[in-house]
């Protein structure tokens, strides 16, 4: 199975464009466009019934008491945990390309409620739903939402886009699910997957 992407190189920096936030030299951090980005696949096996794109980033700090703090840093040896950017599950096997902003075209505070996406389709929870909790900017954050990571953090951040060609037609996952519940159900239904990952920071010291 193959992925490539218009917008995303393996390996390389992400554009801003689509990301959650991007570097703003006043305040570190100002929204930025939050495209979701293009993403074609190719060469499914046979049996392929329906497939599920999850985008995750594997570098975000375990402890959240530094995140963003004048003063201080987020060493770069801090032990990581996994955080969802995405999580669109139920495309039918037809289905082998989603184009630029398909999914998302604008930051929207308190969480997209009805992201746009291919008919069929349906997407969970990301993860500022937690990361937002108790802030202004706290809601139900459905669909894709791009990087932004801590702009005090050490560590270059990797986003690791990846589409699972499954063995069924729909996932069996309540309503509010999220990345995390994603993959755990797709355990025993994966014929292949592609992935391509990306780098992005808000520090101007790492590159």
């Amino acid at each position: 199975m193959k992925l490539r992407s218009n917008d995303l190189t393996d390996g390389q920096p992400i554009d801003p464009r689509f990301a959650f936030g991007k570097p703003y030299a006043e305040a570190h951090m100002a929204l930025s466009d939050n495209l979701s980005p293009h993403l074609a696949w190719s060469e499914a096996p046979e049996g392929t019934r329906s497939f599920a794109v999850v985008c995750m980033d594997p570098d975000v700090p375990s402890v959240g008491d530094d995140v963003n703090q004048e003063g201080r840093t987020i060493a770069a040896d801090l032990p990581r945990v996994d955080f969802c950017h995405w999580a669109l599950v139920d495309l039918p096997a037809s289905h082998t390309e989603l184009a630029t902003g398909d999914c998302s075209r604008e930051v929207t505070v308190g969480g997209k409620q009805s992201p746009p996406g291919p008919d069929g389709s349906r997407q969970g929870l990301n993860d500022y739903t937690s990361f937002m909790a108790g802030s202004e900017m706290a809601g139900q954050y459905h669909g894709y939402d791009g990087p932004c990571p801590p702009w005090n953090d050490e560590r270059l951040h990797h986003y690791v886009f990846t589409v699972y060609a499954l063995d069924v037609e729909t996932l069996d996952l309540p309503a509010g699910f999220n990345g995390h519940d994603v993959v755990k159900a797709i355990e025993g239904h994966v014929l292949a997957q592609a992935s391509i990952t990306g780098t992005y920071t808000l520090n101007p010291e790492v590159s």
